[in-house]
């Protein structure tokens, strides 16, 4: 291959002048600061999956996913051992998507758009593009955007389950955001070019450990480049061109001895033919129209089911999400979180949503930061109830406040009521403490009248099993 003779021809030339031989160097790559560890971005990644393939047309046939799955431990097997952390855990799944895309989720699960398959002339060029995502993974950029909020509350809102759309952008990272366990913050929507720089750089790296010629990456860049037409491609709605890609990619690839034998590269031809044979691609606008209308986690906007219907039983099983680093919490499975950029809540089926053109939370539990007005528990939980009776005026205090714990923290417990928009009195339960900077958490649990005592042991478990992580 080029990369080997150029090498060599180098090497040559500094024996025929009798100086040292001179090896040029790769470039090396380092991972920026993280504060999330591997297994966060395992689970994060791994709840991001479940929601893709949920939306996402996935290929199940057994000769192209044997056959990716191929490629991509292809390169996992010569990913550096520092960077290769052992909780990942690597999926490499086909869509039936007609853009020409691929993304990777933090911890390991990679998508690869038919699209890219179709525009490819040959394997390497789909393989430069895993290499390219699979550095994203290992140098954990998805959760480095998000150790880059310093507001713990931006963590929460906008960074919390680093899910799926992070990596995708564009209109596919909208439809993936709607179904997500917290939605999509801009802090995880785009890379930056620096990080782009870098998964380009160790993507090559990547190649040549594995046999392949990294300027096959270049190539792929130039295609999706002429994919544009005059906006922006799918692509780089999420990796931004860092700038003279195809030329630093094409040095780094003069500093890297490609590995020999090369690999066999028979079968791509077939499997190219393969997705030419199955079901028309979706393009992701028809995804997204999809997206928005089905049902499961939402981003703050959509109805979870039909209010005024009879909500499920909720489920005995319950799963624990963790808010980026503030603090993590169980619900019930059946159960639905919603995000926006000031709290985060947890809804049964029919308990949120549009009635009669108006959003209303009739059931479930919220999770939210208010900045303290006093460090007096009680004067800053009377300024927070005084800002929620402004939209509230019927709200009303149902007893006495009582001191209890939350989180293994003081908290102060007030019983309100308020009129439910589903008729009659609707009960709800504040709960709030402080956190380390001041500001103060609270949990929220509100039901109407004829369904609180039934719920109440739900809401019990849910506050017992908060966990807060803000270093106190």
């Amino acid at each position: 291959m080029c990369g080997v003779g150029r090498r060599a021809n180098v090497l040559v030339l500094a024996i025929m002048l009798g100086v040292d031989a001179i090896v040029l160097a790769q470039t090396e790559i380092k991972p920026p600061k993280n504060k999330f560890t591997p297994a966060q971005d395992v689970e994060y990644g791994e709840k991001a999956a479940a929601e893709i393939r949920r939306q996402y047309p996935i290929i199940t046939d057994e000769q192209i996913d044997s056959y990716l799955t191929m490629l991509g431990n292809r390169l996992v097997a010569v990913a550096p051992p520092e960077l290769n952390k052992p909780e990942f855990k690597y999926s490499f799944t086909p869509v039936n998507v007609k853009e020409i895309n691929a993304f990777a989720l933090p911890g390991g699960p990679m998508f690869v758009n038919r699209g890219m398959f179709d525009a490819a002339a040959d394997e390497g060029e789909v393989v430069g593009v895993m290499a390219h995502e699979l550095s994203h993974v290992l140098l954990r950029h998805g959760t480095a955007n998000a150790t880059k909020a310093e507001n713990p509350w931006l963590q929460l809102g906008q960074i919390a389950g680093a899910v799926g759309g992070a990596m995708v952008g564009g209109v596919a990272g909208s439809a993936i955001s709607q179904s997500s366990d917290f939605g999509l913050g801009t802090l995880l929507l785009r890379y930056s070019r620096d990080y782009e720089k870098q998964a380009d750089l160790l993507g090559s790296h990547l190649m040549a450990k594995a046999g392949y010629d990294p300027r096959d990456l270049a190539h792929m860049f130039e295609t999706i480049q002429k994919e544009a037409q005059g906006g922006a491609p799918q692509w780089l709605s999420s990796h931004p061109d860092p700038g003279n890609r195809t030329e630093y990619i094409t040095k780094e690839a003069e500093s890297l001895t490609i590995a020999t034998p090369p690999p066999d590269m028979s079968q791509f031809a077939a499997i190219k033919a393969r997705f030419a044979s199955l079901p028309k691609a979706k393009s992701v606008a028809e995804l997204s129209e999809r997206g928005a209308s089905s049902a499961g986690s939402a981003s703050g906007s959509g109805s979870i089911g039909t209010p005024g219907q009879p909500i499920p039983e909720p489920s005995s099983q319950y799963r624990t999400f963790s808010a980026g680093n503030l603090f993590q919490a169980s619900v019930p499975d059946n159960w639905t979180t919603i995000a926006s950029k000031s709290e985060v809540k947890a809804v049964p089926q029919n308990g949120y949503g549009d009635l009669k053109g108006q959003t209303v939370f009739t059931h479930g539990v919220e999770f939210g930061i208010a900045k303290a007005s006093s460090r007096n528990l009680q004067d800053a939980t009377k300024s927070f109830l005084q800002a929620i009776a402004q939209n509230n005026p019927l709200l009303r205090v149902a007893g006495d406040q009582q001191f209890g714990r939350l989180a293994d923290r003081t908290a102060l417990v007030t019983p309100l009521t308020n009129p439910s928009s589903l008729g009659g009195i609707e009960r709800i339960t504040l709960a709030t403490t402080f956190l380390a900077d001041g500001n103060v958490f609270y949990y929220l649990t509100v039901a109407p009248e004829a369904d609180a005592d039934a719920l109440q042991p739900v809401f019990k478990k849910i506050g017992q099993s908060i966990r807060l992580m803000d270093g106190r």
